[in-house]
């Protein structure tokens, strides 16, 4: 299986793992000894699309080679072009868009070429395979989305919001600590708008509430805070100590009139409120956001203005993406189209100076203990650990690599910083605080549990 985009994706293709596995199937990473191939695509944006395309076509020159096997292409790609696809890539079998995961089975009988209904919503009891860390897993509490925003296509493809009910997500997430897991990451498309569709409406500080009191839970992370007004009891809960000091508050820009062609919140006296509060129920919180530069009608005054602003509210993670013309969406048709090679600038440019920004920042650290939870051996080198401290989101942020020391994933240790860079640090384990819990064999999709103790060679 290969599954892009974002987490909410993996989640996916987590579930859809756990209905084949309940059949009986087994799992490889080697795609000739696969019977069925299956790409889980994003269709987000430009490149995300690309990506999905050219995994589509490398297992389609392999089932040309084997034309046994079975060629199944779902996701937002799927959803957003079925015609195109199965026209363009003949070898596809089997083709289905979000809303029709449940109807997937080891028979591949289905075969869509059509938009599904955008009604699927996963809950406590469908089998699911963790394809992440063995100790850190996404928690999805809702699917689709309400928002209008005039850049994204994501209604489209995944429906409007349906939210989980609140004993259903947490009956999921008591599955998931008993089976090891320590960190749970908590998303939607717009976690803030979460419950304002059940009856009654609930809150996602509900949803915190229940999840801090389970034994064995470590961190709650919190992904995808759509800027708006939030009750005191969610900065209540915030302040827990096991809820991880950490916001994703993606923004999107800091220009009114920007803002206002997005089709987003564009009262600073809001952003500045939430982020005020954030940081007095958790001063030691780390927020990321977001940006998106060369939307139609950016001058270089709205581009300057991100900035000071990121200064100003001295935000700790920040990504930038260039605007993407994507068709179906009213961002699309709007005039003042900025040129990608203008937008690129800028973009190259704001990036330039966040991660000049990043490499300051970060060398204050130096010689300061940090509590890390550590994910397991580097991607780079098996003589460093891969760890990260609560400020660090998995996959999106900087990481603390340990260069002395014995550990293993899921296991919290404290760390001594010795040196910095753009976005990573490193340092030495001073002592051991909490050991990985127990697992349950066979929770891993490939039984990959990771070394049970590294020695680590500083």
């Amino acid at each position: 299986m290969v599954t892009l985009g974002c987490p909410k994706n993996r989640v996916d293709s987590e579930l859809l793992l756990g209905r084949f596995h309940a059949q009986g199937a087994r799992f490889t990473d080697d795609a000739e000894e696969a019977d069925i191939l299956l790409v889980n695509t994003c269709g987000f944006i430009d490149a995300a699309k690309e990506e999905s395309v050219h995994a589509i076509m490398d297992l389609a020159r392999l089932k040309q080679e084997s034309p046994e096997k079975k060629l199944v292409v779902t996701g937002c790609l799927a959803e957003r072009y079925p015609e195109a696809l199965r026209t363009e890539i003949p070898e596809i079998d089997v083709l289905t868009g979000n809303g029709a995961f449940e109807t997937l089975d080891l028979t591949l009988e289905a075969q869509r070429s059509e938009r599904s209904e955008l009604s699927f919503l996963h809950d406590a009891l469908a089998p699911r395979v963790n394809t992440f860390l063995p100790h850190s897993a996404y928690l999805k509490v809702a699917e689709g989305c309400d928002q209008r925003c005039s850049f994204c296509i994501i209604p489209s493809l995944r429906g409007l919001q349906r939210s989980r009910p609140v004993d259903d997500i947490v009956k999921e997430a008591r599955q998931l600590v008993d089976r090891g897991i320590v960190e749970l990451n908590l998303v939607a498309q717009d976690l803030t708008g979460y419950g304002s569709d059940l009856s009654p409406k609930v809150h996602i500080t509900q949803v915190l509430e229940q999840l801090v009191e389970l034994d064995g839970l470590r961190w709650v992370r919190i992904h995808y805070l759509f800027p708006r007004k939030l009750p005191d009891a969610f900065y209540d809960v915030f302040a827990h100590p096991k809820v991880a000091p950490y916001v994703d508050l993606p923004l999107q820009h800091v220009s009114a009139p920007i803002l206002k062609a997005m089709r987003r919140p564009s009262s600073e006296k809001l952003v500045d409120r939430m982020l005020e509060r954030l940081r007095k129920a958790r001063p030691d919180a780390r927020l990321r956001t977001s940006f998106i530069v060369g939307f139609p009608g950016e001058t270089e005054a709205d581009h300057r203005a991100i900035a000071p602003f990121v200064e100003r509210h001295d935000f700790d993670h920040v990504g930038v993406f260039r605007f993407s013309v994507e068709e179906g969406t009213p961002s699309a048709d709007m005039p003042n189209q900025v040129p990608e090679d203008e937008a690129e600038r800028r973009r190259d440019a704001l990036m330039d100076w966040l991660r000049d920004r990043s490499r300051r920042r970060l060398s204050r650290w130096l010689g300061h203990r940090l509590e890390v939870l550590v994910d397991g051996p580097s991607a780079e080198t098996e003589l460093l650990l891969s760890a990260r401290h609560g400020g660090q989101a998995p996959e999106v942020d900087g990481q603390v690599y340990i260069n002395d020391g014995e550990a293993r994933a899921g296991d919290f240790v404290e760390v001594e910083i010795t040196d910095t860079f753009d976005y990573d640090m490193v340092g030495h384990m001073t002592r051991s605080i909490e050991r990985a819990p127990a697992r349950p064999a066979g929770f891993r999709m490939d039984g990959d549990e990771r070394p049970g103790r590294l020695p680590i060679i500083s």
